[in-house]
């Protein structure tokens, strides 16, 4: 019996692919025990925040709830708490806004709060982590490709955040595919093959969805945006390939990959 449990934990661990695809926290923590990196993909709107944030300097702690524990811990990390989008004034203007943290005063640390991408990134356990969007997906597919991630021996899993329904339960988000797949498809242009057939209807999702920005504005998370005020969001979270930025979870916090 044991025997057949490890062999059903392979089918759904992906393996005998170098790069993999999956979702969610849930998805974060399986994989996580059989790959060597992970890649976390929160389009709308952390991974991207976390690109701008760590394309000025700071260094950013991810969070998984804004409630009181987040207060406690920017304390104990001496760094600013970014507060919800609708919070920020001028007294405390960082939040997970990536228009917001663009304008917002340098702080060189940071506490992200984010239910999905903080969370994603809190199940990866001991691989390291990277934060991946559509503004620097070339350059993680890049990275991943020198430092040996993708194949058998290093195998590299991303994962899509996706968002939350009102009970808590996963809704995968188009803009999240999106992202994974543009790193998928950086991947593999850099390496090779070696993707798990996930990986790679992901990658072929970005590569065949003609106007990348048009799909993402229109999408539910979208339009939840723009109609709540925030289309600055996703304009910066749809700027194809502007940063060479290579975000890597260091001591708890995401900083530039040397």
């Amino acid at each position: 019996m044991p025997a057949i449990l490890i062999a059903m934990d392979d089918w759904y661990l992906q393996t005998g692919s170098g790069a993999r695809f999956d979702w969610g926290p849930a998805g974060a923590e399986r994989l996580s025990s059989a790959v060597a990196c992970l890649v976390v993909i929160d389009v709308l709107s952390f991974t991207t925040s976390v690109t701008v944030a760590v394309e000025s300097g700071t260094r950013v702690f991810p969070h998984a709830w804004r409630d009181a524990s987040a207060s406690v811990f920017a304390e104990r990390m001496d760094a600013r708490l970014a507060v919800g989008r609708r919070m920020a004034t001028s007294a405390s203007p960082w939040s997970l806004s990536p228009a917001a943290l663009r304008d917002a005063p340098f702080t060189p640390r940071l506490v992200l709060p984010s239910p999905n991408g903080s969370s994603t990134s809190a199940a990866a356990g001991g691989s390291t982590v990277v934060a991946g969007c559509l503004r620097n997906a070339t350059a993680v597919g890049r990275w991943l490709a020198l430092n040996g991630y993708g194949t058998l021996a290093r195998p590299v899993a991303v994962i899509a955040s996706g968002e939350r329904w009102p009970d808590g339960s996963l809704r995968p988000a188009l803009e999240d595919l999106l992202g994974a797949g543009a790193v998928l498809a950086a991947l593999r242009k850099q390496r090779g093959g070696s993707l798990s057939p996930e990986a790679a209807t992901a990658a072929a999702c970005f590569e065949t969805t003609p106007d990348v920005i048009a799909a993402v504005t229109a999408s539910a998370s979208g339009q939840e945006l723009v109609s709540g005020g925030f289309p600055d969001d996703v304009r910066i979270a749809t700027e194809s390939d502007v940063s060479d930025v290579v975000p890597v979870l260091t001591d708890g916090a995401f900083m530039a990959a040397g």
